[in-house]
């Protein structure tokens, strides 16, 4: 049985209020709560997430439309599989393995149908060489920010939030954040280092740093 507080949700995408209901819940909870028909705790677990969907979308250079159609497909999966998830905490991870494969296997539909015209399209002029350190480049880059982005999404919506103001070009006063988010302006700076030790502790970057430390 989901916990209590979660009955009463608001049932609407777009309420304001819906992130001060879910704050506190962990990615755990929400998960069950959404397995037993709570359609706000599943609205929840779409707008914490939807974002690493279309950033891992993003990774691979899709189309707009292409990536409408990846995400649709990445939520529609989930449905299907909520309630088989063995560990709901890792979710994260869940999202961005789907959302790979289903940009991958849109690609290699996109390659099979794409014309190729030599007037129009010049030859390679790198070495496999290049290309392949590029790649891998790449890859890493797209592993890293990721990681990064699961974590962000692990944290409660006020840090988001909090972090979201901070990293704003041009930057946000610490009097507009504070009338934002219903904070005095010296708890920001204190608010700010717990959000950055969160994300730190995050299983996902914690796991990354390992396997690219040497040894």
């Amino acid at each position: 049985m989901p916990p209590p507080q979660l009955l009463q949700f608001p049932h609407r995408l777009g309420d304001a209020s819906a992130v001060v209901e879910t704050s506190e819940y962990t990615i755990a909870e929400l998960v069950h709560a959404a397995v037993q028909g709570e359609k706000a705790a599943w609205d929840e677990l779409v707008v914490r997430f939807n974002p690493l969907v279309m950033s891992v979308a993003a990774r691979y250079r899709m189309s707009e439309q292409d990536a409408a159609d990846v995400s649709q497909t990445v939520w529609l999966r989930l449905i299907q599989h909520l309630s088989s998830l063995r560990e709901p905490a890792a979710l994260p991870g869940w999202i961005v393995t789907t959302t790979r494969n289903e940009c991958l296997r849109v690609l290699r539909i996109r390659q099979r149908t794409a014309s190729f015209d030599p007037l129009l399209d010049p030859p390679r002029s790198r070495g496999p060489a290049a290309e392949d350190n590029d790649i891998g480049d790449e890859l890493m880059r797209n592993e890293r920010h990721e990681a990064l982005l699961v974590a962000f999404a692990e944290l409660n919506p006020r840090h988001r939030e909090l972090l979201t103001l901070l990293l704003q070009d041009p930057p946000v006063s610490y009097t507009d954040i504070s009338d934002r988010l219903g904070i005095p302006v010296g708890a920001i700076g204190p608010t700010r280092a717990r959000a950055l030790q969160r994300l730190r502790r995050s299983p996902s970057l914690a796991a990354l740093l390992t396997a690219e430390s040497p040894g």
